[in-house]
């Protein structure tokens, strides 16, 4: 019994080892780019279709989101709320292993002052996001 559940442990992990720094790194950066940093929702869509599973949720401080289009809403909303030039930016790179990673990032208003800072940490499923969790930072 015991050897099958190690057996199982190990298939459900086969889409969770297989990636490196870099790849979480290209993962998560291509996800503050492509999603929350796009304004046309098209765009946005088609690299949702490709950088998360099928069905992902979102949790964020205030909030759980559920669904490709539903992460889009909420990218395209913080977007409007907060202007033409405001950007989310990673500060490092990110670090994962095992399915779960991490991406240190700051926003605001490109050249002006970091209104946030963060972390986005996130599931990794077959090298696309199952989950994501958006930490943000207390103001200082």
């Amino acid at each position: 019994m015991a050897d099958r559940l190690r057996s199982d442990d190990a298939k459900a992990d086969a889409g969770r080892t297989n990636m490196s720094n870099s790849d979480y790194d290209h993962l998560l950066r291509s996800n503050l780019q492509r999603v929350f940093n796009e304004r046309d929702p098209a765009a946005r869509a088609t690299a949702l279709d490709e950088l998360y599973v099928a069905e992902p949720t979102m949790f964020e401080p205030d909030a759980v989101v559920h669904g490709r289009a539903e992460i889009s809403r909420i990218a395209g909303q913080l977007l409007e709320r907060f202007g033409t030039d405001f950007a989310f930016m990673p500060t490092g790179s990110a670090v994962g292993h095992h399915g779960l990673a991490h991406l240190a990032w700051q926003a605001g208003p490109k050249n002006g002052p970091v209104a946030v800072t963060g972390a986005d940490v996130a599931e990794i499923v077959d090298g696309r996001i199952a989950r994501l969790w958006v930490l943000l930072n207390p103001a200082a």
